[in-house]
């Protein structure tokens, strides 16, 4: 049984969750440039079972494909052609920036942390996947 990847694009870096090997929890994994996405996913498949992407999704609040998707249809195209036996989920990725933000300081990080795009980009990543992981349970 392999794991389940969440995955946050964005043009500058690329937030990574993973779930548990049970796939009940996610937990944020890595940042990465988006050019070493590929690289950085052939690596880990060496050590863990991937069953699915999960990609946050861009939309506007009248749930219209947002600007972005310019940059992240063609990731996805990519991630299709490059890894074609595990599928792709995308979910709505509204407000995930925001709850990212909130568990930073509920979690206590220092403003300098709360700062660091790094780890913003992978807890999105790791809300992204564990509300997949939340809607698959219902």
């Amino acid at each position: 049984m392999g794991r389940l990847i969440g995955i946050d694009y964005g043009k500058k870096r690329v937030g990574i969750a993973v779930t548990d090997p049970l796939k009940m929890f996610a937990s944020p994994l890595n940042t990465i440039h988006p050019a070493e996405f590929d690289d950085f996913i052939r690596v880990y498949m060496k050590s863990e079972t991937i069953d699915a992407f999960v990609i946050g999704y861009p939309v506007t609040m009248n749930n219209q494909p947002s600007d972005s998707v310019k940059y992240i249809d063609p990731f996805i195209r990519n991630l299709k052609k490059n890894f074609p036996e595990i599928q792709v989920h995308l979910v709505d990725e509204r407000f995930t920036s925001r709850m990212a933000l909130r568990t930073m300081i509920d979690g206590g990080l220092t403003r300098k942390d709360r700062r660091d795009k790094t780890i913003v980009d992978k807890i999105s990543a790791s809300i992204i996947l564990q509300s997949f992981l939340d809607r698959k349970k219902n």
